[in-house]
């Protein structure tokens, strides 16, 4: 009998985040039983909420800014706590209200603090530009959390390897609709391992991975979502344990990755932007 109530998109991501009813998870479990690549999705999901947990987690650690205490203290939050408080005693408003408070007071003070401090600008060719848009400063935070994610990965860290190199140039050149070709960095001790497709915040991006002869790997991130971003600089960013040169080149935006010493990583990302450029 054909389900009533169709898998949709919100099904899948509550399936990963875990809030559905025991009975809704069996129905997607069998939904993906039948759908290898709806499966695929899926477990991707889930390594992307492994690694934003294991990105973010440090910063929990982390003391609440003297800023933030004190705007929680401030006349006008100490209104919104009494007209929270003045609800009903033991209404799911009055419980609301005071979580909304907390959430919106911290969150929009803590996790937009890296909007307040701009990274470093690096001079690349006559120009350097001193402000950031919003799509370059977004784009190390998605390179590095991809880094996290996958670079660990010892079975399958990418999804075509370098073996098959004309392959995977093919396959990620159709999907974002530009030609794509990982640099060659085995002059600087550092061999691909492959590649794989990733999801962007409007569009499919691509992930290059190298190692050494040590294992280190570093990883070269691929955005095609840059049309309007008129800012060039090359940058630098530590994002958490991940060091990241990154670069917008006409609709590109490249991020280069790694747990390495930033001049390190500095003389790979030169040579990287050297071959793009050449082409």
């Amino acid at each position: 009998m054909t389900n009533p109530f169709p898998v949709t998109e919100a099904d899948l991501h509550a399936y990963v985040d875990g809030p559905l009813a025991a009975s809704r998870a069996a129905e997607i479990d069998a939904y993906l039983a039948s759908r290898p690549d709806e499966a695929e999705r899926v477990r991707v999901y889930r390594e992307h909420n492994q690694g934003l947990q294991a990105f973010l987690e440090p910063q929990l650690e982390e003391a609440v800014p003297a800023r933030l205490r004190e705007a929680a203290l401030s006349p006008g939050a100490r209104r919104g706590w009494r007209a929270a408080w003045a609800a009903p005693r033991g209404s799911l408003q009055r419980v609301a209200a005071s979580c909304a408070l907390v959430f919106v007071g911290v969150a929009s003070g803590w996790l937009g603090r890296a909007a307040l401090e701009p990274p470093a600008v690096v001079a690349r060719g006559p120009s350097v530009f001193q402000g950031a848009s919003l799509g370059a400063a977004s784009l190390p935070r998605q390179a590095a959390i991809a880094h996290v994610v996958y670079s660990p990965d010892v079975r399958h860290p990418v999804e075509i390897g370098a073996d098959q190199e004309d392959q995977l140039v093919t396959w990620l050149s159709k999907r974002l609709g530009a030609n794509i070709r990982p640099p060659k960095l085995g002059t600087l001790g550092y061999e691909l391992i492959g590649g794989r497709l990733l999801p962007g915040t409007s569009g499919p991006v691509a992930q290059f991975m190298y190692h050494d002869v040590t294992g280190q790997r570093l990883t070269l991130y691929v955005s095609t979502e840059n049309a309007a971003n008129k800012d060039t600089a090359f940058r630098f960013a530590q994002e958490g344990p991940v060091n990241v040169f990154y670069w917008i080149d006409g609709k590109f935006g490249y991020a280069l990755s790694a747990g390495i010493d930033k001049g390190e990583l500095a003389r790979v990302a030169a040579a990287v932007f050297e071959q793009l450029e050449s082409r």
